[in-house]
């Protein structure tokens, strides 16, 4: 876990606006039934994976527009949802996902977003809606102040639930095994390769399988607060 950060030590100036923030992106699909979080089907309906998943979304959308010295992206596919995207966060950047495979589509939005001059980018999942906002805030501080290069938010599943950089990496993209254990070690091993300083932020899980589930839910029990639109889709089912 990487030091303990304030934005005091860092010398974090509070007024940072537009191109000084760190772009975080929301890597993004359309909530459509069929589309999205399949491999909860069963226990749940696709209708009831997508409904879960648009307040997924929701809850990400509020947690980064929280997040100060940040401005809020959306990367969306498919195409022709824009206006989907529109609706579910207003005042956040769009860009369309371009790529055949997650590693295209990583490497040209945070390509974009440094290309517009911010002072890093960073790419987080949505399927993350217990992920303490400190961890995002760790990041754009990170990014933010000299030091690190590359930020990984490592998930348990032996991937990551975010990835932070300053400069253009392609190589940390390409030909990667995406949707195996190799993801983190290989991403770690590649950047310290070229002699990239890593930070490494707390582990957290995504949910993406019946177990994940589970935990979330036994997560959520007893308890108020955000994530909320993730809370009542449960409370709604109950």
């Amino acid at each position: 876990m990487p030091p303990r950060l304030s934005r005091h030590s860092l010398g974090y100036n509070r007024a940072r606006k537009g191109r000084e923030d760190v772009a975080i992106v929301i890597m993004a699909k359309a909530p459509r039934a069929g589309a999205v979080k399949t491999r909860l089907c069963p226990p749940l309906s696709p209708a009831d994976a997508a409904d879960l998943y648009a307040c997924f979304l929701r809850d990400k959308i509020a947690q980064v527009e929280a997040v100060t010295g940040a401005t809020g992206v959306v990367a969306f596919t498919p195409e022709e949802s824009r206006n989907e995207f529109e609706a579910l966060a207003p005042g956040f950047r769009l860009i369309e996902q371009r790529g055949a495979d997650l590693g295209e589509r990583l490497r040209n939005c945070l390509d974009a977003l440094l290309g517009d001059a911010y002072v890093g980018a960073v790419a987080i999942d949505s399927d993350t809606p217990t992920l303490p906002t400190a961890f995002l805030e760790q990041a754009v501080l990170l990014l933010s102040n000299p030091g690190a290069d590359v930020v990984v938010g490592p998930s348990d599943d032996g991937g990551y639930y975010l990835i932070g950089v300053r400069q253009p990496a392609p190589f940390l993209f390409e030909r990667m095994p995406w949707s195996t254990p190799a993801v983190l070690p290989e991403t770690l091993r590649r950047a310290e390769a070229k002699g990239l300083q890593v930070a490494r932020l707390p582990i957290w899980f995504d949910v993406d399988t019946p177990a994940d589930l589970d935990r979330l839910r036994a997560d959520l029990a007893g308890d108020d607060g955000p994530p909320t639109h993730t809370r009542d889709f449960f409370a709604r089912r109950r």
